[in-house]
């Protein structure tokens, strides 16, 4: 199927807007993490024990996001909106623990049906020659909710209260929900014996270099999220409670993911898949080593932690465009699959975190070489026709 070019790139814009709004409600925890602690009344180690509950939930993605395969993709796109915007409205009318825990949980699970539901509706758009450019652009939104999302939410959390940015996230989805609802073309899927949620993810379970590929994003998401989960607290230890410095850093970040995403788009395809991504293993491995070694120096943290996330960027979408040509019969549920993965890294890293940062830093830097380097050994497993 294909529609009219200013209508297909009118639709890209606002999914990539929508998903700015999503990863920017789900990044802000991390660099505010001590802030909404406070403001829950609980330690910060409590409630970086509590992201596993919600990281967990997160490998739900494949089961809801088979929506979009078997019954129709608007279908699966109006659910992943659906589950943001619940998700968003717990946590402003009911700012306590549990519901902390439980809205933030349906935003990460909403993410994960809303990702493989657009792209799956766009590839049946636009053509395999073109769709690489269309997922990069979608992908920018990533970095843009660090370099644009994070600001907004410390304007938020400075004028009003930790509370107001899920308000302004309720708003958000549900009007994001009424215009898919109305914009969007819906087209049923044909049910076929075929066409399960379960025979697709058994097909993708008996498929050793798609499993491989899965542990490959498992363990460098799992590597990346222990230092995403520290480091608000490790810069508070290095130059106390400051909310500018938090957002200095994650101002840092997405500017260094935006710029691992051109990279990633500029080299690509012309290094190879597979060896860009052991290069810069190799990359984020020295940047985690290095991060320790920056003292006090906030402006060598900085530099390090840009290094250490551009490096882990271009590994993610590497693993991503990679993923997507393992089994191209059933790319939808190997997305979503692999999605889903992610979350059971950050669920890993969730648990590793806390201990180790108990620890020092160093404990926390060496643990993500390790995961790295198994990553490393186990890319050599995964065969793809790019």
């Amino acid at each position: 199927m294909r529609i009219s070019n200013w209508k297909i790139k009118g639709q890209i814009g606002l999914f990539t807007l929508t998903r700015i709004a999503l990863s920017t409600n789900i990044r802000m925890v991390y660099p505010f993490l001590p802030v909404f602690a406070r403001g829950l009344g609980i330690e910060p180690t409590a409630l970086a024990l509590a992201f596993s509950v919600r990281s967990f939930l997160g490998i739900l993605g494949p089961f809801l996001a088979s929506i979009a395969d078997t019954h129709d993709r608007k279908t699966g796109i109006l659910l992943g909106m659906g589950l943001f915007t619940v998700g968003s409205g717990v946590v402003g009318m009911w700012p306590t623990l549990w519901s902390f825990i439980l809205g933030t949980s349906l935003v990460i699970i909403g993410n994960g049906v809303f990702i493989p539901s657009v792209n799956a509706y766009l590839g049946d758009r636009i053509p395999y020659e073109k769709r690489g450019r269309v997922i990069a652009i979608l992908e920018t939104n990533w970095a843009l909710s660090f370099i644009l999302g994070i600001p907004v939410v410390r304007f938020l959390i400075e004028s009003y209260s930790w509370v107001t940015p899920f308000v302004l996230f309720t708003g958000i989805g549900l009007l994001f929900f009424i215009l898919f609802l109305a914009i969007l073309p819906a087209q049923h899927i044909p049910a076929t014996d075929d066409n399960k949620i379960w025979k697709n993810l058994w097909r993708i379970a008996r498929t050793w270099p798609a499993l491989a590929g899965m542990l490959v994003g498992i363990l460098a998401t799992g590597a990346n999220e222990m230092v995403n989960l520290v480091f608000g607290l490790w810069i508070e230890d290095q130059v106390g409670l400051n909310i500018a410095a938090l957002t200095t850093a994650s101002v840092v970040i997405g500017v260094s993911e935006l710029g691992g995403e051109v990279l990633t788009g500029l080299f690509l395809d012309v290094i190879g898949k597979r060896r860009m991504i052991w290069i810069f293993l190799g990359v984020n491995s020295l940047a985690a080593l290095l991060l320790p070694l920056t003292g006090g120096a906030l402006g060598w943290s900085m530099a390090g932690l840009g290094l250490f996330f551009i490096s882990f960027e271009i590994t993610l979408v590497g693993t991503l465009t990679m993923m997507s040509e393992v089994m191209p019969d059933a790319r939808a549920t190997v997305i979503a699959a692999t999605v889903a993965g992610f979350s059971l890294g950050r669920l890993l890293g969730n648990l590793i975190a806390p201990g180790l940062f108990g620890i020092s830093f160093w404990a926390i830097a060496l643990a993500a070489v390790v995961l790295n380097i198994l990553a490393a050994g186990l890319l050599t497993q995964v065969r793809v026709r790019g």
